[in-house]
């Protein structure tokens, strides 16, 4: 019986002493044979031996194409590498006429196609963008005659498929919305197509902006480990950009959807000061924590994704809060000294109850964590623990009592869309369609309304929160607090994942929550990876409006370790480096 997956470097793509290298892909696809008829999920042990054979190969066959291109090109010619390029790196390549957006657009949708639905099966991408390629030649164009567009120019974007798109499904990972199509762009997405951005594809999401599982495409996975979390709900731009599916992504945060896929990514989140950016076109979950931000490999791509992204914007009220604390560019904060004599403190109490400090994993974290700790030290640093009384239980009160605004705000949002397939919440619980662990969880908010009393004792709690933060930060002169986003890394996907009533789609040791219920922002970076190989992040969070602080802490950070590293699940294919 003939197999019916291929890689997709076969053995006429390469170039080099065919023979050999014909029988290492034969060999190649021949273990893929295997793995293809074996029940998912894949086990660990089959899983990591196969990541072995994709990564040997890749530097096999990296080693025989470059004697190739320096032919082509001369030894001393620069060559442009997709794999972990930024936003510069693009733009430096095609001002020097290495690149073109169109062959760009078709390196990013090759590696797509071979892993996303194929291979490790990621399983990131919702829909693909059918203009893309055509978007790519109008912007070539536009730069022969006119320069670039602005300063996305030609820049591959993942965004959330929570936002709306009038060119392209907006499911919100759910099996209801497949064919639905809005009949306009969000405001972030009209702002990224101003600034030259192409919208290469929207990505799955945890169904109606919850976990990792969705009716509308099953399980995301992550790209370092896909028998395990890639956390939620935004999984798919965090695996999506970790795996190099687009050069940055959009995500969205209600309770650490951004930073979350970011950590366990290996990548840069950031969680936005809820008024900065607007969520016009975008469905949502708790208008009291909902906002959108980027997910990118580096942190200043993060920062020249939220110089496009934030601003006033009248189809968001609450945006009017943030005119007049934005800076020209954040890209201004970004200094490799940012951290001397920066005051940080420390949060080391579990911010989750879950979490289990004698457990190996977390201790594999928290030896990952101390590291980072030490680093922020020797960057020159103060680093000091602070404790603020009952910060683990009131945060969890906050978040997890909070009931009281998700019916009223999705039956405002739907009635805003004439074509929708349903027009309230209880509608698409009566669908029928809703996996068992969401539905499960949007009936406990059926028939509540923020006029409840039990709303005002939140806010009431929310205030002290947020009064005693301040106070411990103030005390303490510190400009900005640090924790684990995780306590432990993320967990394995149960082969009944789909059909369970009950899914802790977060984990345990999550401690995300923090940042929204205060209001604050706060931004993952990698931390490094712990004993198993899995990625940590390292939160920074900081008062309303710091995000010059975050951006000046976490670059200098970055750039004194440079923890990122690109999954060996997805290696480079043929033709990423090349002098164009």
């Amino acid at each position: 019986m003939s197999c019916p997956f291929r890689s997709s470097i076969q053995p006429r793509d390469i170039t080099g002493p065919g023979v050999i290298f014909e029988d290492i892909v034969r060999t190649m696809n021949a273990h893929y044979c295997v793995l293809k008829n074996v029940s998912r999920p894949h086990s660990r042990e089959s899983y990591m031996r196969d990541r072995v054979i994709i990564a040997a190969l890749s530097v096999v066959l990296g080693a025989a194409s470059i004697p190739a291109v320096r032919a082509q090109t001369g030894a001393s010619a620069p060559t442009f590498h997709l794999l972990e390029t930024t936003i510069d790196d693009i733009h430096a390549a095609l001002r020097a006429k290495r690149l073109t957006c169109r062959a760009l657009i078709e390196l990013y949708l090759n590696r797509i196609e071979a892993y996303d639905k194929t291979g490790p099966r990621l399983n990131a991408v919702q829909t693909i963008n059918p203009r893309a390629l055509a978007e790519a030649d109008r912007l070539d164009a536009s730069y022969v005659t006119a320069g670039p567009v602005g300063p996305l120019h030609c820049i591959p974007v993942l965004v959330k498929d929570q936002v709306e798109t009038s060119d392209m499904p907006t499911t919100y990972g759910s099996a209801v919305f497949m064919d639905f199509i809005p009949r306009r762009d969000a405001t972030i997405v009209t702002k990224l197509k101003k600034a030259g951005a192409i919208i290469i594809a929207k990505t799955t999401m945890g169904e109606y902006a919850s976990g990792y599982l969705g009716s509308a495409f099953g399980v995301v996975r992550n790209a370092y480990d896909p028998t395990r979390s890639a956390s939620g709900s935004s999984g798919g731009t965090g695996a999506g950009i970790a795996a190099n599916f687009g050069t940055v992504g959009i995500g969205e945060d209600t309770g650490g959807s951004i930073r979350g896929p970011a950590a366990v990514n290996n990548l840069v989140g950031l969680r936005p000061t809820l008024p900065l950016v607007s969520r016009f076109g975008m469905m949502p979950a708790r208008p009291t924590t909902d906002t959108l931000g980027p997910i990118a490999r580096s942190v200043k791509d993060a920062a020249i994704v939220l110089d496009v992204i934030a601003g006033y914007d009248p189809n968001d009220p609450v945006t009017a809060y943030a005119v007049g604390q934005i800076p020209a560019t954040y890209t201004q904060f970004l200094a490799a000294d940012g951290l001397q004599g920066a005051r940080i403190g420390v949060i080391r109490e579990p911010l989750d109850p879950k979490a289990d400090p004698g457990s190996a994993d977390y201790k594999q974290v928290r030896a990952v964590v101390d590291r980072a700790l030490a680093d922020l030290k020797r960057l020159g640093a103060v680093v000091d623990p602070v404790t603020i009384p009952h910060l683990a239980s009131r945060s969890v009160k906050l978040y997890d009592g909070n009931v009281f605004e998700t019916e009223a705000a999705t039956n405002k949002y739907l009635a805003q869309h004439p074509n929708a397939p349903v027009k309230t919440l209880s509608e698409i619980l009566l669908s029928g369609k809703v996996i068992p662990s969401r539905a499960r969880v949007l009936m406990n908010v059926v028939g509540h309304s923020t006029g409840e009393p039990g709303y005002l004792e939140l806010l009431l709690i929310k205030e002290e929160l947020q009064q005693a933060v301040l106070n411990a930060m103030a005390e303490q002169r510190l400009d900005a607090l640090v924790y684990a986003t995780f306590d432990h890394p993320p967990g394995r996907i149960p082969s009944d994942v789909m059909t369970r009533t009950v899914v802790d789609t977060a984990g345990p040791g999550n401690n995300r929550r923090l940042s929204p219920v205060l209001g604050f922002p706060a931004m993952t970076v990698p931390a490094g990876f712990t004993a198993d190989g899995l990625p940590v992040g390292l939160e920074f969070m900081g008062r309303a409006f710091a995000e010059p602080t975050l951006f000046r802490l976490a670059y200098a950070y970055e750039q004194g370790t440079h923890h990122r590293k690109a999954p060996q699940t997805t290696p480079p294919l043929r033709g990423e480096s090349n002098d164009r």
